[in-house]
């Protein structure tokens, strides 16, 4: 029997007085691959954003593994297990890759300013057990050859992987990913396809991920949620979501998706 790991109800959202979202509604099982789609402006990044706690739900609940997160702050949010990339890489591009993955562990650090002045022994075997990890995971990543490079000195999909390194280090339940192939060329789709299985696989954790990239969303999401205007649009698995009128709609004339690739019925249409 499958366990849900996430559920969203009657989530809505004001910016003064713009409704973002009203009434948004989903439910991700643990260890599912999950998509949330949708035209630009349809408030998917503000989903994430209340999820991961940097704003506070106007109505509705947001419970994690059992947890009610609305109203805790971010840091809060990912030591309950969730991990979070964004649109836009936000690497400290002034530290070493290996610093980026290790001040990720901040908050589990467990030693004090104090210990970190008198270099106490509780300070140096933290240390160690932090540098560690993060020298293991750049390793699986095959990212050790970059592990004292800055971040805007490596080409862009690296920072990428750096990224997502850096969210695997909180060892996650749920890692959120918004756009992964952004900035990607349609030749390097393939790869990220493998990737995320892979992370999927070797880490064994759930993934949500915001996509315009519907080769993506298609190869790899279990379910997709599509919203619209802030509102529910449709919800299934791929093979429904294509056939969908309301999506097909939405979508047509987009310039963000590859409808022919998407949806190759649309293609006379188009």
């Amino acid at each position: 029997m499958s366990e849900t790991l996430l559920k969203i109800e009657h989530l809505t959202h004001r910016f003064g007085g713009l409704q973002a979202l009203t009434d948004i509604n989903v439910e991700i099982e643990k260890g599912s691959i999950n998509a949330l789609i949708g035209p630009n402006g349809a408030g998917k990044t503000t989903v994430f954003n209340l999820v991961s706690g940097f704003y506070v739900p106007s109505e509705g609940d947001i419970v994690f593994d059992g947890t009610r997160l609305n109203g805790l702050r971010p840091h809060k949010i990912a030591d309950l297990q969730i991990g979070r990339t964004f649109q836009n890489i936000r690497l400290w591009s002034d530290m070493t890759v290996l610093d980026n993955i290790c001040i990720a562990q901040h908050s589990r650090m467990g030693f004090t300013l104090k210990d970190v002045f008198l270099r106490t022994k509780k300070y140096k075997d933290r240390e160690a057990e932090i540098h560690k990890k993060a020298w293991e995971l750049l390793e699986k990543f095959s990212l050790a050859d970059t592990a004292l490079d800055y971040p805007k000195n490596l080409p862009y999909g690296i920072q990428r992987r750096v990224e997502i390194a850096r969210a695997l280090s909180l060892e996650p339940k749920l890692l959120m990913l918004d756009e992964p192939a952004a900035g990607l060329s349609t030749s390097d789709l393939d790869g990220l396809i493998s990737y995320i299985r892979w992370i999927h696989d070797t880490f064994g954790i759930t993934i949500w991920m915001i996509e315009h990239q519907m080769q993506v969303v298609n190869t790899l999401a279990n379910r997709i949620k599509v919203i619209n205007f802030g509102k529910e649009l449709a919800e299934g698995t791929p093979e429904e979501i294509q056939k969908n009128p309301a999506v097909i709609e939405a979508y047509l004339g987009n310039s963000d998706i590859d409808i022919k690739n998407a949806y190759p019925s649309l293609s006379k249409k188009s």
